[in-house]
This record gives C-alpha cells, structure tokens and sequence, in this order.
C-alpha cells in the first residue's frame, strides 16, 4: 500500500457519547428482538483513543480492561474487521481513554468502536465507504453505525434503519447512579411496554420526549427512581437507553454547571452540549 509516512506517528481521535433523546418500542419480532423509535444524538463529551499505526501487523491495546480478553474488546474487533475486509497488513497501537461509564447507556463501547473503524480507515488509508464501514459496525453492534455516520438520527427497526434529523443543541448535565444495567435485563422484562403506537418522525419530534424503558428500570433500580426525581427538581429529565445514566435538559451551560455543583455525593456526573454533528466527524475533517 505504499503507506510509511505516518508510522509512529499519533494522532488522537473522540469517542463521543450519545443520549437517546426519546425512546419507543413498538414491537417484538419473533427472534426476540424489538422493533424501535428513537433520536440518537450525539454529545461534545466522550472517550478518547490516541492511535499509532505501524508497520508490525499487530492490533495491541492499553490499558487492558480487567476481565475482558483482547479479542472480545470492541475496538480490537474493529481494527480486525478492517483488515479482514481489505488485506491491509499494516498495525497499530491504541491507547483508551476512558471516561464513559460501562452500562450507563451512553454508548460507550459502541462509540469505541465506531472511532476506531473511521480513524483507522483514515490512517491506514483502507478507502471503505461511510456504508461499507457502517454495515462493519452493525456486525459489532446495533449502535455502532449511528457513531460511524456522525450526524444525529432517527433509528428505526432494531436500530439500524437510520434517516438524519435535526434536534436541538441543548446542554445537559448527565448522571450517573452507582449501578450498572445489562440491557439485555430490561429489554427480557415481562412488563415492558412493546406496543407504543409508531408515529411519524415530525410527530415525535412535536411531542413530549420519553423513554418506554423508564418505568421499568426505575422499578427494578432505586438508585435511578432517586436520580431522576432529584434531577425533575431542577429540570426536565429521563433516562438513557436503558440507563442507568439519566439526564436533564437546560437552555444553557450556566444552568446545567450550577446544578452539577448541586449534585449529591451518591451521583456522579458532568455537563455537555448535544451536538448534531459528531466530534469524530469533525476531528475526520481536518485530519
């Protein structure tokens, strides 16, 4: 591939998190899966992987997360998608860091995988296509194409049938209850709504926003009750995905920093701006 001038050299990529802004779900399939209304939207707020190709023809990564090998890692598993589809022989050293929670619904793992695709197709000069790495991120995860396509969406299907929207760009102050929630827990539950009616994108979009598994997880996790209750003092708020991060809209960075600064010791959190182009799209841009 003639690729040498960049060996060694490091460059550094976001991870952003995402908010469901609103969240529906409108159907089970017969394989178990739900059928889906939601707007992704993405926040100036995330992980960080700082990338250095090589000519070695290893994928290696630090810091190694505790309990889960080097081959089940996400972004390892993107890194080896690439090069499966395209030969490429080159390698890379990716280094994370972290600052999304694990389970907190904000995409975390998703979002890291997603950057590693777009970047490494960049640095290793791979030459796929937006659809071609979207389609390799489905294989990942269902919220991978949405971090690789960069814009805000409305995902409909099991979240793979996405069309670019518009929303606002509102500041929020994110939290997060020290509890963790397995998405497969909440989507399993017998009580969970599955028929909301599927309406129209510019009909949801004019409706109050909400999330179908709120109810749920608010009744099996206290901790996120407690969260979202204190937060409603403040602003309007609700869940993420299936949590557990909830979080709470201002007009304003000044409103949502001075409730931060109110937060209680049994909350974690920070204040970002949603934003309706990803910051990978636009680190992609100027590299």
């Amino acid at each position: 591939m003639g690729f040498t001038s960049m060996t060694q050299t490091t460059s550094v990529w976001p991870a952003p998190a995402k908010l469901n802004l609103f969240l529906y779900i409108t159907g089970q399939r017969d394989n178990g899966y739900h059928d889906l209304q939601t707007l992704f939207q993405f926040l100036d707020y995330g992980d960080t992987l700082s990338i250095t190709p090589n000519d070695s023809g290893e994928v290696t990564l630090s810091p190694e997360i505790e309990g889960v090998p080097v081959e089940e890692n996400l972004i390892y598993r993107a890194a080896m998608a690439i090069k499966e589809k395209t030969g490429c022989t080159l390698g890379a050293h990716i280094h994370v860091e972290k600052v999304l929670p694990m389970g907190g619904g904000l995409g975390g793992g998703s979002s890291n995988a997603a950057t590693t695709l777009v970047a490494l197709n960049h640095l290793w000069e791979t030459r796929l296509s937006v659809d071609e790495l979207a389609d390799m991120g489905l294989a990942l995860g269902a919220d991978v194409p949405v971090f690789v396509r960069g814009t805000t969406a409305f995902a409909e299907g099991v979240g793979e049938l996405l069309q670019p929207a518009e929303a606002e760009e509102k500041w929020y102050l994110v939290a997060k209850p020290e509890v963790s929630i397995a998405t497969a827990k909440i989507f399993g539950h017998p009580s969970l709504t599955r028929n909301t009616p599927k309406r129209t994108l510019n009909a949801l979009l004019a409706a109050n926003y909400e999330n179908d598994c709120e109810k749920i997880v608010r009744e099996l996790f206290p901790e996120v009750d407690k969260a979202i209750s204190w937060l409603l003092e403040y602003a309007p708020s609700r869940l993420t995905g299936t949590g557990a991060c909830v979080f709470a809209e201002f007009e304003n960075e000044e409103d949502a920093r001075a409730t931060l600064n109110k937060l209680p010791d049994w909350l974690t959190g920070f204040v970002a701006r949603g934003v309706n182009t990803s910051p990978l799209l636009s680190t992609l841009k100027v590299q």
